[in-house]
């Protein structure tokens, strides 16, 4: 028969490690980044600015921050996203290098839009992605009849898949590398909306781009409200710098987003910010919330 001070080192032994084992774990899920609550805003994040970070490897945090979509991945991630609950909010194309400005482009743009939009009715993916390329030395007029002619030969299809192209507007004015775009056409959001008006498809929205158009013309909660019936996606970033979302930069993101909801926007809210801490996912998670109103 064991005695009793050794029964009682034994069990002074045990709660020991239990307290231990209750204080490491709730250690842990302090430390764990903490994302969705409410969810009426549904989330997305874009991969490249998380580079070198893997799709799948972002993915499984995106999914354990309660986002719905990993978006503008190569297809083949799809199934993968699919597995984890995920989608993918909007799809890429053929690069904002190239665009419907230039009817030399149109064939190469077109080809490569109807393949992934062939690809997103497959998969149920809503949206995919397009642009307007470069000016180089074309007038606004010129421009914009060859993008609305080059579009229209598209959109008909898009419409008959059930996809909405995403028309995005990029800043001109940043030349630091995929911060801004010199010379990008649709460089105004008035001017993309025209495009998509002349359009005149269901099938033919905007992409509103909150950093873009809040470097190049402010004034993003009255955008966002006159031409709210051809936004189909939005993208985040800091303002300036393309960074993180909080209260280092000049965006108030919150407000923004109740205004989303006061119009009654159903579409995704994309994280497009550049992480600059060495803990992107602690970034990404701090995002989330500020956008979880």
């Amino acid at each position: 028969m064991d005695s009793p001070l050794l029964t009682r080192r034994a069990a002074l032994k045990t709660l020991a490690a239990t307290t231990a084992l209750t204080a490491m774990s709730r250690a842990a899920d302090a430390a764990a980044p903490v994302g969705v609550k409410h969810g009426r805003i549904q989330q997305s994040v874009v991969p490249w600015c998380f580079n070198p970070m893997p799709v799948p490897e972002l993915a499984r945090h995106a999914a354990a921050l309660g986002l719905k979509s990993v978006e503008l991945c190569d297809p083949k991630f799809w199934p993968e996203l699919k597995k984890l609950g995920l989608t993918c909010a909007i799809a890429g194309s053929h690069g904002f290098a190239k665009g419907f400005a230039h009817p030399a482009e149109h064939a190469e743009c077109i080809e490569r839009l109807r393949t992934r939009i062939d690809e997103c009715a497959a998969a149920g993916v809503e949206r995919v992605i397009t642009f307007s390329g470069f000016r180089r030395g074309l007038s606004d007029e010129v421009a914009m009849k060859n993008m609305v002619e080059g579009l229209k030969k598209i959109v008909g299809y898009a419409e008959q898949k059930r996809v909405t192209l995403c028309l995005e507007m990029l800043n001109s004015r940043d030349s630091v590398n995929m911060k801004g775009h010199p010379d990008y056409f649709c460089d105004d959001m008035e001017r993309s909306v025209e495009i998509c008006r002349q359009i005149a498809s269901e099938r033919m929205k905007v992409l509103f781009d909150i950093y873009h158009v809040q470097i190049m013309h402010g004034d993003v909660t009255v955008r966002m409200k006159k031409h709210f019936p051809y936004i189909a996606h939005v993208h985040t970033a800091g303002v300036p710098g393309r960074n993180e979302i909080d209260d280092t930069q000049e965006i108030n993101y919150a407000p923004l987003m109740r205004t989303l909801l006061e119009l009654g926007y159903k579409g995704y809210v994309g994280q497009e910010f550049i992480p600059t801490r060495a803990d992107k996912i602690a970034s990404l998670a701090q995002g989330v919330r500020i956008c979880d109103v």
